[in-house]
């Protein structure tokens, strides 16, 4: 087999990469630990459920007018996916109220104003110093973008009205939303709303987000809209795959690389757990940061201090899930999305304060046997302390117990509903998703370093995915997989 690139992992990142290089004519296989494709936006089934393993949130996925990365790559590859659109997006449940969370701007902010009026003519103001950092992206599509000096040229031969357009929000580009609000915002509870929103998408508050991550998701859900895959986040991945064997892309599943091999300082190829050694002269990491750096190479294939400073980045905690099967009747009028805030006096970061619910199948009924529902909560949970022992089932249960309680605000009678349980924790997502520590990805606060590039000091070693730039979320992950394969082409 004559490679030019190896994509070690399937998820989005990775897919992504490999698509794109295979459109270009590349030889490109994918490697795959585990039997599903996707990474933490597979999807997998139980006894007729069928469940979203991470992400359920999308923007703009069918929409030519969305500034998703993922919808531009499925568009390069001659790929699409069905989708269903939705109104509200979703409901917050803090304890001085709920209320629904519109796309439409105006929407929303009446929503927001029957509990805090002020704020919400201040969360306006906040909005309109974001919205037009997004008009202003509009015209430098992702697809068209690399991360090399050769997007100097591409900037200026082409997109150069859109680029004076974006001169006048450079200050913002890479700031803190957290300045933004300060500017803008002094009620205390929307700033806690926003905060929270800021969490949702970033893993961290205000303060640590990245502005243009706001705008990009303001400007999304206003102007395009909220949409779900029909089939689930596997759909998306399913997509990715047929658009990566469509233009040539091999994958193969059940394939773990145990460690990636140099000759003379230079990429050569990997080797798979089973002794199998594939070569190619260029590698792409879609593992994290630490797993590349800690377990795919050997200590001393890289600089020590450059090693060192990549493994000391920070890392959001993992995640307690349930995933359950539970019987709908009654149930006609519920919604798909739901965060639950349980204590104003605590920390929206803290474990188990903040829970966020999904249930898909309210749009795709294909995702449960008939009569029933899939659900998927989830809450952060640090991955220090968790071991497999004699105490494992019983801490699994303390520990999900804000789940429940979450749960039980949406659906009262929950527990009596239930024929399906399925608990995860730190350590289930650390095994399935072969996830340093199991966790969500880089916690980079604005202003406080950015993103590693898709760059490493190996010549022929390239990395795509949540740890590198623009970070974490499905649209950024599927960008920095369109950075890296640009950037290899000429």
């Amino acid at each position: 087999m004559n490679l030019d690139v190896i994509v070690i992992g399937s998820g989005i990142g990775g897919l992504t990469a490999a698509a794109r290089l295979a459109r270009y004519g590349k030889q490109v296989l994918v490697t795959e630990s585990h039997a599903i494709a996707g990474g933490a936006a597979h999807s997998f089934a139980r006894r007729g459920f069928t469940f979203d393993s991470g992400p359920s949130f999308y923007c703009g996925l069918s929409d030519p007018r969305s500034l998703n990365p993922v919808r531009q790559v499925l568009d390069v590859l001659g790929e699409s996916i069905e989708t269903v659109s939705y109104d509200p997006l979703g409901h917050y449940h803090f304890p001085e109220g709920t209320f629904p969370v519109y796309s439409n701007g105006r929407r929303y902010r009446d929503a927001v104003a029957k509990i805090a009026p002020q704020g919400a003519i201040e969360l306006e103001r906040f909005e309109n110093r974001l919205l037009p950092l997004y008009d202003a992206m509009k015209g430098i599509p992702t697809i068209a973008l690399r991360a090399d000096w050769q997007m100097i040229p591409i900037l200026l031969g082409r997109y150069l009205p859109s680029l004076l357009k974006l001169l006048p929000h450079v200050g913002v580009i890479q700031g803190s939303v957290g300045e933004v609000m300060d500017k803008e915002v002094k009620d205390p509870w929307v700033r806690r709303l926003i905060d929270l929103e800021c969490f949702l998408l970033s893993g961290l508050k205000a303060q640590g987000t990245i502005a243009a991550e706001v705008a990009f998701m303001l400007g999304e859900r206003t102007n395009i809209g909220v949409d779900y895959p029909i089939g689930g986040s596997g759909a998306i991945v399913d997509a990715l795959v047929r658009g990566l064997q469509r233009w040539g892309g091999k994958l193969r599943l059940n394939a773990h690389v145990e460690q990636i091999l140099l000759e003379s300082g230079k990429v050569a190829g990997v080797r798979l757990q089973n002794g199998e050694v594939i070569k190619a002269p260029i590698v792409i990491s879609n593992a994290t940061i630490w797993d590349t750096y800690n377990k795919l190479l050997r200590p001393e294939d890289l600089p020590s201090s450059y090693r060192q400073q990549s493994l000391l980045t920070p890392a959001v905690d993992s995640f307690m899930h349930l995933h359950l099967g539970i019987r709908s009747q009654g149930l006609e009028h519920l919604t798909g999305h739901h965060v639950v805030v349980h204590d104003s006096n605590r920390d929206i970061t803290e474990p188990g304060n903040t829970c966020m619910i999904s249930i898909p199948s309210v749009w795709d009924s294909n995702l449960a046997p008939p009569g029933h529902h899939v659900v998927h909560a989830y809450t952060l949970e640090p991955f220090d302390g968790w071991r497999r022992d004699d105490s494992y089932e019983d801490r699994k249960k303390e520990r999900s117990h804000p789940l429940y309680l979450a749960l039980e605000k949406i659906i009262p009678d929950l527990r009596q509903r239930i024929v399906l349980e399925l608990i995860g924790t730190p350590l289930t997502h650390a095994y399935y998703l072969r996830r340093y520590k199991g966790t969500y990805g880089p916690a980079i606060a604005a202003g406080k370093g950015t993103f590693p590039s898709i760059y490493t000091p190996i010549p022929g070693l390239y990395r795509t995915g949540d740890s590198t730039m623009p970070g974490i979320g499905v649209p950024a992950v599927a960008a920095s997989g369109i950075l890296c394969a640009n950037s290899l082409i000429g």
